[in-house]
Order: C-alpha cells, then structure tokens, then sequence
C-alpha cells in the first residue's frame, strides 16, 4: 500500500441548453459545417459589443440552487487574458471575483459531501483541428455559454470522482440546463491531482489532466497519475506545476506545459458589460422551478418498496421518471408498474439515448390502467404481460386490446378445476409435495399453465396448489 494519499478537486465545464450564444445572436447547434454559426460579435471584429443572452443566466443560477450553493445577489463578468488561437479577442469573458453561485455539495451514496467551491458563468472557446502538419479552427463552438463547477480537493479514489460526475450530470438534466453529452463535448472535465504523505494537511505539488470527456477515461487517468506522483515522490524526484494531457492509446498522461497562476491572466472586470443585479424573489422564483430533484425522487421511491437499484435505474432519466411517475397515480403498489418499465418497456429503448428521449410507444395513462386491471384481478401477470408487449410492438392502445384479453382470463373457479384436475392426474407428484419435495410441485403448475393455455398466473397456480395440498 501507498504511503501517499489522492488529493483531487474537479472542475467541470457545462455547456448551457440555449439555443444562441452567450454574447451573441448566432446558433449553438451541434454538429453544424465548420464556422457556420459565427458572426461579428463572437469572431470578435472591431466595434462588436456584446449583450448577455439571459437565458444562460438563469440556467447558470438553476445550476447552482440544484447543487445546493448560494446565489450572488451581485455578480460581473471579467476578462481573463490569454493569447491562443481558440479565442479570437485573446481573452474569454468568464468570471473570477463574483461567480453566480457559491459553495453547494453533492452527496455520494457513502453520506460524504464533496463540496463545491463555486459555479461561475463563462463563454466556450473556438476548437482547433489538426491535420497533418496543419491546424483549423472551427469557432462554431466559440461563444456557447458555460458553466464551470469547480470542487474542493475532497475526493480520495477515482471511483469518488466518477460517482460525483455521475450525480452531476443527472442534477443538470433533472433542471434542464444542459444535455450534458460527453461524446459531444458538452459536458468535459479538468482534473486537478496531488499527494501527500497520509496524515499530513499540507498540498503537493498539483497537475491538471485537461478536457476528459469519457467517465471511464477521468477514472483511468486518475489513477494512472496517482501511480506516477506516488512513484516520483518515493525516488526524491522533484515536481513542477503543469497541464497533462491524457493518452488514450496507452492509458498514459503526458506534459503539455506549465501551469499557470490566477495572476498570469490579469483578470479584470470586463467594461463591456453591465453587473448582474437579482433580487430575492427572482432567485426564489427559480428555485421554485426546479422541481422535484432526482436524488429526492430515489429517496421516495425506495420510501415506496422498490430497491436501490431500480429507483436509479428510473430516475436516471429524467422523461422515464416523468413516465413513471405518471403511469403510478393512485397504484396500490408501485412495483409492478415499476418491473413492466424495467422489464418490457426499457428492453426496446435501445440503449442510453433512447432512454434519454423518453419515446415510449404507450402512454402512462395505459400503463397506470393496465396495472390497475392487474391489481382489481381482472387479468393475471401472464395475461398483464402479454397485453404489454403487444401495445409496445404494435402501438396500440389498451382500449384497442382489453376485451379479447379480459375475456381469456382465468377465473379462481376455472382455476380451481384446472388444479383439481392436474392433481389427480400428477398423484406421484402430488404425493411427494405432501411429503415436503417441494421441487416436484414444479410438474404440476407445468401442467396447470399448459391447461390453461398461459392464460393462469402462475404464483396464483402455486399457492392454490399448496392450499389444496394441506
């Protein structure tokens, strides 16, 4: 074991779902022809004022009442200087002194609250292409508003890391302020690490992994850079302050350059554009409009009898929590309601986007009716299924289908004979029941679902089988 302890802090940069640019009028819409939605003001031509979109502002304070901070009252951007051909004003106008939100914590499933530092407002840079032994710039990008949530170094594992993006990028669906996809860059992550001998309170020597975009990469990497510290800690090696970035190939983090201070960027208020000024109620009016949030959704719904695991399952996506929720009104019992979506419904939404979208064939009125002619013991589970799968396959409604089924249910009565009848058919079976092998009932409920063409329920079948038994 290590005599070294990961000190890590995140910070996360979210692209806001607007649909123009921070300063400007042009599209944020993703994978438009290079340089496509640009204009004067965000390919910073001489004379171009900038005007704040809003919007961005009021996701921004979304996103910091979400993660539990303190929204500034009074808040400015400011300019942060640097020269690099992704910014074509040689400065980002972001925020340094009065970020829109401060301090907030997300809770991990230990209990463990990894604090956020701050939230604050900032437009994206342009992207560079390089091909061969040249380099494009593709500023479509440029100018879509941020978020930047920047963490405490409180976590200690990589696993601590990636739950906490995890539960990011649900809260920031949840409340609408960004789809946060990976894959397309708008939700990205810089990792900021260290080590230190465990027991000691003071900060080694910090590097910064830029731009991860992949959970499993951020997980990676983390623990590739905790080896390498720890390793050049314990031969007396020295460190300096630097920017890395990771290597996917190899698994591998490498230099890019030096890391730069706060006051290398000669940050200043940008006079371009006025204060922000909110007041009390405009902030509780926001806060008003969050909703339910999803990790007090999971704690009502394990409150409610599901398991840990399907209530995450659920509120993981946000419209098949909506679903959900509505397809439960006035149930009984949830859980059946909750197996047909884990079961039948989510096996044909293919794959993580299609639970995103939340297009499922039927309707949660269907659902919730369906469930509720299951409870009342009009059909059995079998027959709940069957119905199930056809209005998925061929989008019909439960009106278009509940004769023909209910009419094909069995009653208790016909059940009853069905039982009677196997039983003596099975005696052998029947008699090593009676005698405690419970496994030979297995032939007689077989037999009673084959009697009943399917229509039986077959937990229904076992217990009168049973009582019968007695």
């Amino acid at each position: 074991m290590s005599k070294f302890e990961l000190v890590c802090g995140l910070e996360t940069h979210i692209e806001l779902a607007t649909a123009t640019k921070i300063f400007c009028g042009c599209s944020t819409e993703f994978g438009k022809a290079p340089n496509e939605n640009t204009c004067p003001g965000c390919l910073a031509h001489p004379g171009t004022l900038p005007k704040v979109n809003k919007r961005a502002v009021e996701f921004a304070i979304k996103a910091g009442l979400a993660t539990n901070g303190k929204i500034s009252l009074e808040s400015f951007m400011d300019r942060k200087n640097y020269f690099y051909p992704d910014l074509p004003k040689a400065h980002q106008v972001t925020q340094f002194e009065k970020p829109i939100s401060i301090g907030g914590y997300i809770e991990l499933d230990s209990g463990k609250k990894i604090r956020i530092h701050h939230i604050h407002l900032e437009e994206d840079a342009g992207k560079l292409v390089h091909k061969g032994n040249a380099t494009f710039i593709d500023y479509n990008r440029g100018g879509v508003p941020l978020i930047e949530v920047v963490t405490e170094p409180d976590f200690r594992s990589a696993d601590e890391a990636c739950e906490y993006l995890e539960k990011l990028q649900i809260l920031m669906r949840y409340v609408g302020v960004s789809d946060c996809k990976m894959q397309e860059g708008s939700m990205r992550c810089d990792v900021n690490i260290s080590v230190r001998p465990y027991g000691s309170t003071e900060f080694g020597v910090r590097s910064e992994i830029k731009n991860m975009n992949s959970f499993a990469f951020i997980k990676k990497a983390i623990d590739y850079e905790y080896e390498r510290k720890c390793d050049l800690a314990e031969s007396g090696g020295s460190e300096v302050q630097e920017t890395r970035r990771y290597i996917e190939q190899s698994g591998t983090t490498e230099s890019m350059r030096t890391k730069e201070d706060a006051h290398d960027y000669r940050y200043f208020e940008d006079p371009d554009l006025l204060k922000m000024v909110f007041t009390e109620e405009y902030v509780a009016d926001v806060k008003n409009s969050l909703g339910e949030l999803p990790f007090d959704k999971f704690k009502r719904y394990v409150g409610s009898g599901l398991s840990e695991i399907d209530s995450m399952n659920i509120v993981r996506y946000k419209k098949m929590a909506d679903f959900f929720d509505k397809a439960c009104k006035d149930l009984s019992n949830i859980k059946s309601a909750a197996n047909f979506l884990l079961g039948a419904i989510y096996s044909r939404l293919d794959g993580e986007e299609a639970k995103e979208q939340g297009e499922v064939a039927i309707t949660p009125e269907d659902l919730n009716a369906l469930v509720k002619m299951l409870e009342a013991g009009k059909i059995n589970s079998n027959i709940a299924k069957k119905m199930l799968a056809e209005m998925l396959d061929d989008e019909k409604s439960l009106n278009d289908i509940a004769d023909k089924y209910e009419s094909s249910a069995v009653s208790d009565g016909d059940l009853l004979k069905i039982i009677d009848e196997t039983i003596a058919e099975c005696a052998q079976a029947a008699e090593d029941v009676k005698n405690g092998k419970m496994q030979a009932i297995g032939a007689i409920i077989g037999k009673v679902m084959q009697k009943s063409r399917g229509a039986a329920d077959a937990n229904t079948a076992r217990n009168m089988i049973l009582e019968r038994l007695k």
